[in-house]
């Protein structure tokens, strides 16, 4: 008997062993493909051991999503060396949805009679630009009304344009009570666009990463607001049909630690109903055979991060992640 568990205790060394070198490679690798290079050998160290803890959670959530019991995949990432709290402080904000029903003018209201089709992908009808990154800084609010605002420009034109998001994080700031990389609504954003009777072109306002002095070109216009549209809050048929027929859509969300993980399949989280603390982009819906009905997302972390980028989170599940409860639009 004693054998048998001295062996047992072999076996279990060797396969922490050989899991702890495998971890080790991954750390190296991670560190060179994402570029990384730390202030002191402690802060290595620090990082490293956040490295492990998460990666292992990577690897637990995987070992289920193999055998079907999750519906989404998670991966490393440029964040995977970093602690939830820390991500959370640094790119991420609070969105209060009460903060903007007093600015809310015009609300969607989808027509009478109208048939959506069973799936829709902005993207393949040449309505949403490249993935951006807003780095470190909190200016997600501003990567989400850009989003919006080149789709629907695109719609009316036909003609697909990248705006400055860095327009917006100098400009929109004290009147519109948004906080540059500290945070902000798109919806307000979209206001400044309106009241500024245009928003610059990305290629003449390029991002810088923070917050500077407004340096506003009446000559570089790329798109122009006439007003903006909020859907009614919470309710995901409204917000369908608006991406349906409308184009791509500003929404607010809830980011989770098991979001910020996500790298292929349907999100499905219901750890996610919280306050909302990140702003992002809906450019189509669908429905996929394991991980049901979905929204497909753009997000502004880089290709890097996710899906190339993207992510497709649970729709028609009780507003998961509140997706469906800041949704706006700006008229062209």
């Amino acid at each position: 008997m004693r054998r048998v568990i001295a062996l047992l205790a072999l076996v279990a060394l060797g396969h922490t062993i050989s899991y702890t070198n495998v971890l080790e490679a991954e750390w190296e690798t991670y560190k060179l493909e994402y570029e990384k290079s730390y202030e002191s050998e402690d802060e290595e160290l620090l990082r490293k051991l956040i490295f492990y803890d998460n990666k292992k959670k990577i690897d637990r959530h995987n070992m289920r999503y193999a055998n079907n019991l999750e519906s989404y995949e998670m991966g490393v990432n440029q964040f995977t060396d970093m602690l939830y709290k820390e991500f959370e402080s640094l790119m991420l904000s609070s969105i209060n949805e009460t903060e903007m029903a007093s600015d809310i003018d015009l609300m969607y209201s989808p027509p009478e009679s109208y048939e959506l089709p069973s799936s829709i992908d902005w993207r393949s009808l040449g309505a949403v630009t490249p993935v951006k990154n807003q780095g470190h800084c909190g200016a997600c609010w501003a990567f989400s009304a850009t989003g919006t605002l080149e789709g629907m420009q695109f719609l009316k034109t036909k003609k697909l344009v990248s705006l400055s998001e860095q327009n917006l994080v100098d400009c929109s700031t004290t009147r519109y009570h948004n906080r540059g990389c500290d945070g902000g609504l798109p919806y307000r954003a979209l206001r400044y666009v309106m009241d500024n009777k245009g928003i610059d072109t990305e290629s003449s306002y390029k991002y810088e990463n923070k917050q500077l002095s407004c340096r506003y070109n009446p000559q570089q216009i790329g798109a122009t607001v006439r007003d903006v549209v909020s859907v009614m809050p919470s309710d995901e048929a409204h917000l369908a049909a608006a991406v349906a027929l409308k184009g791509p859509i500003s929404v607010g969300i809830y980011v989770s630690e098991n979001f910020l993980h996500y790298t292929h399949g349907v999100l499905d989280d219901k750890s996610c109903n919280r306050p909302m603390n990140h702003a992002v982009l809906v450019v189509g819906y669908g429905h996929d055979s394991q991980g049901g009905d979905y929204w497909l997302v753009k997000n502004s972390w880089g290709s890097q991060w996710g899906d190339s980028g993207y992510i497709r989170m649970s729709r028609n599940r009780n507003n998961q992640c509140h997706i469906a409860s800041l949704a706006t639009y700006p008229l062209v």
